[in-house]
């Protein structure tokens, strides 16, 4: 199956908490959760209660979701996880924290993961002076993540800029606001990742 292409907000509905894939909308009225708090579609107010399977498998749409990927490329990260000394949840979020998509977001360069993603995927930055345009590059400590001279007037990088102040960069990264870059002093900790996810409950869905 392809990427999801509907409205962001039915997303955010399913899973009946915010996750932030619309950028500074989901701070306003006009979210979906504050207007709607239920799953879409006609049963949606009358679901009954998940079993112990349907909470860990909400728990992995979820992760899924806020930073954008298919199950396969989801699957691959946990794999990968697993083979890192540490716990497999906190190496979890730290390999997706580390993806280039998501450390544009958490500089303030993009609204959301999504605009991200497409940013980076149109060759807008580049990562010690070399252009990368694969949002899933990974970052490492002492990278420097930077917006090339040519997009520093694209309107949806100098909107995200200027409303930066809205949202609080991570203690891993540097940001150079008037450079426009950032670096990567370190890598970050499960306590840097402030998402609505019990990882452990993911890490149960796949030893099952």
């Amino acid at each position: 199956m392809g990427r999801y292409t509907g409205p962001s907000c039915k997303i955010c509905r399913r899973e009946r908490t915010k996750l932030f894939l619309k950028g500074s909308r989901c701070e306003t009225a006009k979210c979906a959760i504050e207007r709607r708090n239920f799953p879409p579609g006609m049963h949606g107010q009358r679901r009954g209660k998940e079993t112990p399977y349907g909470v860990q498998l909400r728990e992995r749409q979820k992760a899924r979701r806020i930073y954008g990927l298919s199950e396969t490329q989801f699957r691959n990260y946990f794999r990968r996880a697993v083979r890192i000394p540490g716990m497999t949840g906190d190496n979890l979020f730290v390999l997706l924290e580390r993806r280039l998509d998501n450390t544009v977001f958490r500089l303030g360069f993009a609204t959301s993961r999504s605009q991200a993603r497409q940013l980076v995927g149109h060759g807008h930055f580049s990562v010690n002076g070399r252009s990368v345009n694969l949002p899933s590059y990974l970052v490492k400590p002492g990278d420097t993540v930077a917006v090339k001279e040519r997009s520093r007037n694209i309107d949806a990088i100098r909107g995200a800029v200027e409303s930066g102040s809205l949202r609080s960069v991570p203690e891993w990264l540097l940001l150079d606001a008037e450079k426009m870059e950032g670096k990567v002093v370190r890598l970050p900790v499960r306590q840097d990742v402030v998402v609505p996810v019990q990882e452990d409950l993911i890490v149960a869905l796949y030893s099952r």
